[in-house]
């Protein structure tokens, strides 16, 4: 967690600028969520305008954000209802991540010393999560982690330190508990053939 101005590797100037752009991205943000369950074509462009990269994910409304711009998925992926991303910096989600309802994950941070907490300034930095992760529910990621691919967050969890690959974190701060052995994997072709049918748009 950062605690000075200087920590943050990113810094916007809170202005009308800045104000304008996000109300746009409300708008957007007001049409995903109030769209109808069978207007699937007209979410995914709207998914394609509003997210840095869209990439096939599936998003269930509501869904939240800050910029959306600095939103870039790799491949694939699924979040539940309620997510919320403040993207104030860059937040690369890897291939086929799933995230859980209520999830939060806060790129913006805030300088301890009031001093700088008080200039019109919005801080940030990064967050990375690898492919095929799964976030539990009510689960919080802040700003600057990186969690390693093919690793489990367990709900509820506060995650304010890097998670490596391959393990099972939980608690508040999150932790690792345990280390995953994953078994053989179907192949490319066996996966596209029992998920691609479902997600076959015709509208």
């Amino acid at each position: 967690m950062s605690q000075k101005l200087s920590d943050f590797t990113v810094h916007i100037p809170i202005n009308r600028e800045l104000m304008d752009f996000q109300n746009q991205v409300k708008e957007k943000l007001y049409d995903f969520n109030h769209s109808r369950p069978s207007q699937d074509v007209f979410r995914q462009a709207l998914l394609d305008d509003l997210l840095g990269s869209n990439k096939g994910v599936t998003i269930i409304p509501p869904f939240y954000c800050d910029m959306g711009k600095n939103i870039r998925f790799k491949q694939g992926g699924f979040l539940n209802t309620g997510v919320t991303i403040l993207d104030l910096a860059p937040v690369t989600i890897g291939e086929y991540v799933q995230i859980g309802p209520n999830v939060v994950i806060s790129t913006a941070g805030h300088p301890f010393d009031l001093a700088e907490r008080v200039l019109p300034i919005a801080t940030g930095n990064p967050i990375v999560i690898g492919d095929n992760v799964w976030i539990g529910a009510n689960s919080v990621i802040l700003d600057g982690v990186t969690i390693g691919n093919r690793s489990i967050i367990g709900a509820g969890s506060i995650v304010t330190k890097d998670i490596p690959s391959d393990c099972v974190a939980v608690g508040n701060p999150c932790r690792v508990i345990k280390t995953i052995s994953h078994s053989k994997m179907p192949t490319n072709e066996e996966l596209d053939e029992m998920w691609l049918p479902l997600f076959d748009v015709h509208n």
